[in-house]
């Protein structure tokens, strides 16, 4: 099992460009069962999670290439409608091929998704949204069943709101069954994250007839066929966000490339508000070194509020910050997994009812500590990058599953980081991080 050692307290200085985004490209990969044409999809990232899914689209007939960035498909064929749970297990993005079979081929069979172990993510939206289209679903060993009706599926008024607000993969599995269905299909309380909005152009590039994506209310036209992609994935906000952070915990001259800052608006009013000075100018975006940061609040909402994939590492900041700083956490209350291990590097956090209370300390100290889940990963890394002393972060295939050979960028910046395959010799390991 890899480990990441890292010699902490270095300034950090240089450029690194950004990926395309995970969460977008994960639905769109999956389009590729809705068309009987060829198609190419840029900009996708090497990723544990997309290496996962492109298998999870070969078990369902989809041969898959790779040539760079470019990841190209075609559906060879249509025996197979099942997602095994050996894979979809994995990552709870698995589920996002639900609706583009059900749309594509009548029926589907998805083991019920895994991933990150943060709190409940239920289904139930995904499948109260493929029942107003017509579906039967039922629930068997694990294992959803949907099924379309004789004559298909038919448009509806759908609301998708859910207990913690809207759901990015539910809009997404509807608004792609719903492109084939038969007549006008209306989501309210439509998620309305970037990511959305990037599947919804990829489906209308193929013919499909969407207007409002990005916003709480998403028409459908549904349409009979559609047509092969040629299409590249936005940016990575989440990791965008991860690289400001780094260069804001360790006051460094970090110069992010390739970003969409407009998707990024909340996260900087947040750095802005902790006195991190964040420069732009077109798709490049710069931190300017500054003072220690100050303490600020921090509430997670949907899109375009403070985006619940940001909080860990925004803790790992407020870890260092002059004063008391809260974040409260309205996606997934028992998202704060990176607490207890930022306690063992000398942060001072209290958490309780989904609210996390943070007493800035002037440095954090190198220590041991154990990733949990996909952002507590990153917000160890960037916590050790700041840190005195060495940090062993183990189960580092957790920080595999969503950004691209993190070790290497960091290196290219200055970071002192070194991956450990297996962490079999200490000694060793702490010497290369510290060469």
């Amino acid at each position: 099992m890899d480990t990441f050692v890292i010699q902490g307290g270095h300034r950090l200085t240089g450029s690194i460009a950004v990926s395309g985004s995970k969460n977008s490209a994960l639905p769109i990969l999956a389009v590729s069962i809705m068309t009987g044409e060829a198609c190419r999809f840029g900009n996708i990232p090497v990723l544990r999670d997309i290496q996962t899914q492109v298998k999870i689209l070969n078990t369902l007939g989809i041969e898959t290439q790779w040539k760079g960035r470019d990841v190209f498909t075609q559906v060879k064929d249509t025996y197979n409608s099942t997602a095994p749970y050996e894979l979809v297990k994995q990552m709870r993005a698995g589920v996002c091929v639900l609706g583009p079979l059900l749309a594509a081929r009548g029926e589907a069979t998805v083991s019920l998704p895994g991933g990150c172990v943060i709190g409940e993510r239920p289904i139930d939206l995904h499948l109260r949204g493929l029942q107003a289209l017509g579906a039967v679903i039922t629930l068997e060993h694990g294992y959803i069943h949907a099924k379309a009706p004789k004559g298909g599926l038919k448009g509806a008024e759908i609301y998708l709101g859910g207990k913690f607000g809207s759901s990015v993969l539910a809009t997404d599995n509807v608004m792609c069954a719903a492109a084939m269905a038969k007549g006008t299909t209306v989501i309210e309380c439509a998620a309305c994250e970037p990511e959305v909005v990037d599947l919804a152009n990829c489906l209308i590039s193929m013919g499909a007839k969407i207007t409002g994506a990005g916003s709480p209310r998403i028409t459908i036209q549904g349409v009979k066929k559609l047509t092969g992609a040629a299409w590249d994935v936005i940016p990575d906000r989440i990791e965008t966000a991860t690289f400001l952070i780094a260069g804001a915990i360790t006051r460094s001259p970090i110069t992010v490339t390739g970003t969409r800052p407009e998707h990024l608006l909340a996260v900087c009013d947040v750095l802005r508000q902790m006195g991190v000075t964040i420069e732009r100018k077109g798709t490049v975006m710069k931190v300017v070194p500054g003072e220690r940061p100050k303490a600020s609040e921090v509430v997670t909402l949907p899109y375009p509020a403070f985006p619940t994939d940001c909080q860990a590492q925004t803790m790992a900041l407020m870890a260092v910050a002059d004063g008391t700083s809260t974040i409260v956490e309205r996606i997934y209350p028992e998202r704060f997994m990176a607490a207890a291990e930022l306690k063992r590097m000398g942060a001072k956090i209290s958490v309780a009812n989904g609210q996390a209370i943070i007493q800035g300390v002037e440095k954090l100290s190198g220590a041991e500590v154990m990733a949990s889940d996909l952002r507590a990963s990153a917000a160890l890394v960037i916590a050790g990058l700041a840190a005195e002393g060495e940090t062993r972060i183990s189960r580092v295939y957790h920080i595999d599953r969503g950004y691209e050979r993190i070790e290497e960028r960091l290196r290219k910046l200055g970071a002192k980081i070194q991956r450990a395959s297996g962490a079999d010799d200490p000694a060793a390991a702490a010497a290369a991080a510290a060469g």
